[in-house]
């Protein structure tokens, strides 16, 4: 069976088929580094180096390039409110980042190209497109022509009138459309600047991408992904400014994921309800808290929203337990791979080469662990830890993982267990619960007993 992966460009499934037989290149759009990322981006990062996995998995030569964003508005206001410079906020943030993927086991890419290395392909591909007629100049920088570029809005279906409807030029707007985007942004005091053909400047965020996927992956690229909102306007100015420059097409097949939601809403810095990844984890066990995170993303559809909560999270973080609790009764032999000829690995393998599909992926997992469990058969064991190792699970020594770290300093379960039963003494139950969620998604079972008296377990 053939890999199959719905592409967004045409709202169907098509068979994987890279420019080059054997290779393939990946972009995905990385972080914008003024922040800690919240575990919405984690989900859209984890989904992406699942694909990459896979597509090692199947025995394509990958070529896995995430870029960040290191010059932004973003950044430039962040680091004037920090005191900073915005390369000293840019490079602490990118450690930041390097170090949370770490906690999901996500692997470095193999390229991470940054914006400000790539100046000079941007600038390139803006003369282009002002010789095409596609950009025009103004006193505040270079503007993209919407109007000029037919077939513009292919990506996210939407009409160009209907678009302009909805928009509105602000005053003091050089633009002539209020769809135009900026190419290039004329220099403002004290902001940072490069020199161009247009004036010191820097570049607009869309062109980087375009750039950077182009010097680094060539066109077309293979595969083109991200969250889903960056379906429009990012990606679909993207599209615009490569093959309006006549890289066409710029990309065989674009991959959104679908949002981290909490309570229904989708999770984002604007609408400030999110949690940053690094939040998360520090109040997880530190053995066992990436991986748990990790699982809960994955055990859901890429394509498919899943709501963010401690129960939600503390069942994945269970459910893994208990995998690791099979490896542990019923040891691998070391070094074990994949027997694609054993049943359960054709069909793991089938679900996957289905657009990624692991949900069903995940329940044959967990009916092979279940046959573990029933025969004791090492040999089996060795196949559920090779088949989570296809997707970056399974793979840390079971009697470790199963210990954790609690009382190595990553939660004080005393001091949160007398904070509860503050909570409860002064009515405010619904931190009591709070607190008992919490610990239950680290891993800590809390158990009330006669008297007033709390004792607590690991599971």
């Amino acid at each position: 069976m053939a890999l199959s992966i719905y592409n967004t460009l045409t709202r169907q499934k098509e068979t994987f088929v890279p420019s080059t037989p054997g290779k393939a290149g990946l972009y995905v759009c990385g972080p914008t580094v003024y922040d800690y990322i919240h575990i919405g981006n984690a989900r859209t990062f984890t989904t992406f180096d699942m694909v990459a996995r896979w597509l090692r998995t199947t025995g394509y030569d990958v070529t896995y390039v995430r870029n960040v964003t290191d010059i932004d508005d973003k950044i430039i206001d962040r680091a004037k409110a920090s005191g900073t410079t915005f390369e000293a906020l840019a490079k602490s943030m990118t450690t930041a980042f390097e170090e949370d993927c770490a906690r999901l086991a996500l692997l470095p890419p193999d390229r991470q190209p940054r914006a400000t290395k790539y100046i000079d392909a941007m600038q390139g591909l803006i003369s282009t497109l002002e010789k095409k007629g596609l950009a025009y100049r103004t006193d505040d920088g270079v503007y993209f022509s919407v109007r000029d570029l037919p077939g513009y809005g292919k990506l996210s279906r939407r009409n160009l009138d209907e678009m302009r409807a909805g928009e509105r030029v602000a005053v003091g707007d050089k633009k002539k459309d209020p769809l135009d985007f900026a190419l290039w942004k004329a220099a403002k005091p004290g902001e940072p600047s490069w020199p161009s053909p247009w004036g010191a400047g820097r570049p607009g965020w869309h062109i980087e991408c375009s750039a950077m996927a182009a010097s680094e992956l060539g066109t077309p690229v293979d595969i083109h992904g991200g969250a889903v909102d960056l379906q429009f306007p990012h990606h679909e100015n993207e599209i615009a400014q490569s093959e309006g420059a006549g890289a066409a097409p710029f990309t065989k097949l674009w991959m959104h994921g679908a949002f981290l939601n909490m309570d229904a809403e989708k999770m984002s810095k604007s609408l400030g309800n999110f949690f940053t990844l690094r939040e998360i984890l520090a109040k997880l066990d530190p053995v066992q808290g990436g991986e748990s995170v990790r699982f809960f993303f994955l055990r859901a559809h890429y394509r498919s929203e899943i709501n963010y909560t401690w129960e939600t999270l503390a069942d994945a973080g269970q459910s893994l337990r208990g995998f690791y609790t099979t490896l542990r009764e019923v040891p691998p032999p070391p070094n074990a791979t994949v027997d694609w000829s054993n049943p359960f690995c054709e069909r793991f393998r089938d679900a996957m080469d289905e657009d990624f599909d692991t949900p069903i992926a995940f329940a044959v997992l967990h009916e092979l662990r279940g046959e573990v469990n029933r025969t004791k058969s090492p040999e089996l064991a060795a196949q559920l830890r090779a088949l989570g190792g296809t997707i970056g699970l399974l793979q840390a020594d079971a009697e470790t993982f199963l210990k954790g770290g609690a009382g190595q300093g990553d939660i004080d379960v005393e001091a949160m267990i007398a904070e509860r039963a503050a909570a409860k003494k002064s009515k405010d139950y619904a931190r009591a619960d709070g607190i008992r969620k919490e610990l239950e998604a680290a891993g800590v079972i809390l158990e009330d007993k006669p008297g007033g008296v709390t004792e607590w377990r690991r599971k």
